[in-house]
């Protein structure tokens, strides 16, 4: 039998944690590469309308399956692709990001080709990839073996993207050596943590737990990054301590759970009272991590005491200015699941409930009818794909319905980024169904990814909210800049023209119409598009002492 190639072995030693499709664009370097992963038979090629959505798709399918696989050629599609992996970065996602080069038989000699600046230099954008990554690879036949490890190791160490590069001369050579046998994801440990370190975190953290009256828990995304949202499950179960999400970390575990307190979001916290809860809690307890960015804290209005703050991250612990070093995430839930006491639950706080319904069938629609219309479409298995923008503003503090979990882009914030992740939440999420609600603005940017979905023949729910306007521009600027306005797109007629069979596509203007489309959407095993028209008038500025909250670009007054 016959030497795996390079290329052979990347695919197959990287389909072994469990990847099953492959997200990118042919190009000519990147051409081994993409016939390695055609001949794979336990990988499907998904080719995307261009780099930057492949990238997109990606983040969204290891966010439900816990690493992704991304393919470019050198130069161009890698350069294209950049923005998507960095938000991969920012949201602590492993992807690994093949690159196809040129041949060291043209490097070697300086010859000019394209995809290059001209000069005869070669590698010139290794750089600029390798920092959207946390570990970078060449990988030739002598050193494919190793380096492979290295980078896998390394990618589901940090739980971030990692960049290979091969050469499309060596692409094709047998690897020298003794190939590698992996296996699934979920049975890998990705981190260890040091023992003594460790006890002596436990013991601490145990410790302000049974001194504690008031505890609440403050989980964030990055347990989903590990894999352990059964853990943290096992330990709110066994502990029942009360716990909330930021706007960020929404959906990470069923907000119909009891002792589920709502989102904290500084002074924009839902309900109200969670912000008086989580800043008078005598010990919280954040798991993972929180970001303080400025949109999961209402512009830094957050106000967590530090002297209650017991951080666990995803390899250090820190309670107030004592650190734990090489004190892994998933160990020290382990040993709070079987050591923390037992706790009172909620107590009397007050316990989120659904937005209210409102308005008459003939009514036009607003912001106000159409979300609590979604929220009850929701079911059990679903996740809920939000854009960047004031999808962000009205979703965040939804109350989603228990089971139902959702995906956003809060840090990275990239308009554009959620019609591509759908594509590929929609491709790892198996149990349920897949929801987008997304803007005009956002949408217009990736929409090509429609067509995507259809060649697939995945079955997302699609909302475009379309006002006509970068709505979220006019909320944190003024109204009336022609930077403002987009183009008139008919948005329902789009899966037709995109070559999507089945769908499900209609134009909304009046409550009766969007709960008519419900009703359909909700009963029909089919992909659906529904554009649902709001007012541009409801894109109104916020004051301007909330937006310098954010901008903070006024002289201070004294």
């Amino acid at each position: 039998m016959a030497a795996q190639t390079v290329v052979e072995y990347v695919v197959k030693r990287l389909s072994e944690l469990g990847i099953d499709r492959v997200f990118g664009v042919p190009g000519d370097y990147a051409f081994p590469i993409d016939d390695a992963v055609e001949a794979c038979p336990t990988l499907e090629w998904i080719g995307c309308a261009n780099e930057l959505n492949a990238a997109y798709a990606a983040d969204g399918y290891a966010r439900r399956n816990g690493a992704a696989i991304l393919t470019t050629t050198y130069g161009v599609g890698e350069l294209s692709a950049l923005n998507g992996v960095m938000g991969s970065k920012a949201h602590r996602l492993p992807i690994f990001h093949l690159v196809g080069a040129p041949s060291r038989r043209i490097t070697h000699q300086h010859l000019i080709t394209h995809h290059s600046l001209g000069d005869g230099v070669y590698g010139n954008f290794e750089a600029l990839s390798a920092a959207a990554c946390c570990v970078s690879a060449r990988l030739t036949p002598d050193n494919a073996i190793d380096e492979l490890e290295r980078v896998i190791r390394e990618a589901l160490r940090q739980s971030a993207p990692a960049y290979i590069v091969i050469p499309m001369d060596l692409a094709r050579m047998p690897v020298i050596g003794t190939p590698v046998g992996g296996q699934q994801l979920g049975r890998i440990k990705r981190q260890s943590s040091a023992p003594g370190e460790l006890a002596a975190a436990l013991a601490a953290v145990v410790a302000r737990l049974k001194a504690a009256k008031t505890p609440v828990v403050l989980p964030s995304a990055i347990l989903a990054r590990y894999g352990l949202q059964a853990k943290l499950a096992a330990f709110l179960e066994t502990s029942n301590i009360p716990f909330a999400t930021t706007p960020m970390d929404k959906g990470l575990m069923s907000e119909g759970k009891e002792n589920f307190l709502g989102v904290y979001n500084g002074v924009s916290s839902v309900p109200p009272q969670v912000k008086g809860l989580l800043e008078g809690a005598d010990l919280i307890l954040d798991l993972g991590g929180i970001v303080l960015v400025d949109a999961n804290t209402a512009s830094w209005s957050d106000a967590l005491p530090a002297d209650r703050l017991v951080s666990i991250h995803d390899s250090w612990v820190q309670i107030g200015t004592t650190i734990f070093s090489q004190v892994t995430l998933d160990d020290m839930l382990d040993g709070l699941i079987s050591q923390a006491p037992v706790f009172g639950g909620r107590g009397s706080a007050v316990q989120p409930t659904m937005l209210p319904t409102s308005g008459d069938k003939a009514d036009p629609l607003s912001s106000s009818t159409f979300y609590p219309r979604l929220q009850r479409l929701l079911k059990r298995g679903d996740v809920l794909v939000i854009e960047t923008g004031t999808c962000m503003l009205h979703l965040g503090g939804m109350l989603l319905p228990d089971g139902v979990s959702c995906e956003s882009q809060t840090l990275w914030g990239s308009i554009g980024w959620a019609t591509p992740a759908t594509l590929g939440v929609a491709m790892a999420n198996g149990a349920g169904r897949t929801i987008l609600v997304t803007g005009d603005g956002s949408h217009q940017l990736t929409m090509n990814e429609i067509g995507v979905m259809g060649r697939y023949g995945i079955k997302p729910i699609i909302f475009v909210l379309n006002n006509g306007i970068y709505g979220i521009e006019d909320v944190v600027s003024e109204r009336g800049h022609a930077y403002d306005d987009i183009a008139p797109v008919q948005y329902h007629l789009l899966p037709e023209a995109m070559g999507c069979k089945g769908w499900i596509a209609r134009r909304v203007s009046t409550i009766g119409e969007l709960e008519d489309a419900l009703a359909v959407v909700n009963s029909a095993d089919a992909a659906a598009y529904i554009e649902v028209m709001i007012p541009e008038s409801e894109s109104q500025p916020l004051p301007s002492w909330v937006i310098d909250a954010t901008y903070k670009t006024r002289t201070p007054q004294t």
